[in-house]
């Protein structure tokens, strides 16, 4: 059996989705809330309560299971969250957890969602079970957050100068993250995952204009802006501090570099950015 946790985000639907469309067989999905499990259920797949914030939930959720996603949503207690999770899968006799981390994880990196990563990273590999890390670059999907915002303004804000990554699509991750939980040969492989380019925010911008027809520009704002406009919508101030390394890392040029890794283990080229933007043309003139 294989088990699901953080399936009703971006990446977690698309998940569902290529192991339905794959016939993955039974498949037992964590969920918190059972009223935001619909494309669950429309899968065929089951559903138990659990929370990685009450960790007395979690044995149950993988009793009988082989192998699982280990997908936490943003939150500063990341490690504890998950290591809590790789300790219930040990006592379950999981025998195998593929794991979703994020570029640049490093255990002794800044504080961040690099450093959080990077740290379950390390307790996982001495769990002694067997893991597989999937590294995405930048979701392009994230774009979608601002597709009211570019209809308004006709304009992406973001505090990333004219630095480049090479974005990828989260339909590719969940593509890898499937075969991972399906097939022999990915234990003890570590996946960096991205697109087959690496973009700058006005390459982005530019692309979309030419797919919607309409003029997108591109404002780099400063970090400072950056802080100020998101305190505005009333982000923490650790999502912003974990957010302006993300910006850092992509203003810098150390998330541009492009793996092989989608197209060799779906045997596929990873999806361009044009693909995703013709894909969402309905979201972006929504």
């Amino acid at each position: 059996m294989i088990l699901l946790t953080g399936a009703t985000g971006t990446t977690g639907r698309d998940i569902v989705n290529e192991l339905k469309n794959a016939g993955a067989g039974r498949v037992r999905v964590m969920v918190r809330d059972a009223a935001r499990a619909g494309l669950v259920r429309e899968a065929g797949f089951e559903t138990v309560e659990g929370d990685f914030e009450r960790p007395e939930t979690l044995d149950a959720a993988l009793a009988g299971v082989e192998r699982a996603l280990l997908l936490t949503p943003p939150s500063p207690r990341t490690f504890e969250l998950q290591r809590g999770f790789i300790e219930a899968a040990k006592r379950a006799g999981v025998r195998h957890v593929v794991k979703l981390s994020a570029i640049g994880a490093d255990a002794s990196g800044p504080e961040g969602f690099g450093r959080w990563h990077g740290q379950a990273e390390e307790t996982l590999k001495a769990s002694g079970l067997d893991w597989t890390m999937l590294q995405p670059n930048f979701f392009m999907q994230n774009l979608l957050g601002q597709a009211q915002q570019m209809t308004a303004s006709g304009a992406i804000y973001q505090a990333t100068g004219d630095g480049r990554a090479s974005m990828i699509d989260t339909r590719d991750i969940a593509a890898v993250a499937a075969r991972a939980l399906t097939e022999e040969g990915h234990a003890g492989k570590s996946y960096l995952l991205t697109g087959p380019e690496a973009l700058s925010y006005r390459d982005a911008a530019e692309r979309l204009s030419a797919v919607l027809g309409r003029g997108i520009k591109y404002v780099p704002l400063t970090p400072e802006q950056f802080r100020e406009g998101a305190r505005a919508q009333g982000l923490p101030d650790w999502l912003l501090d974990a957010l302006e390394r993300l910006n850092e890392l992509f203003a810098s040029g150390r998330a541009a570099a492009v793996s092989e890794d989608v197209p060799r283990v779906t045997g596929r080229p990873a999806r361009t950015f044009d693909e995703f933007a013709r894909d969402h043309v309905a979201a972006f003139e929504a």
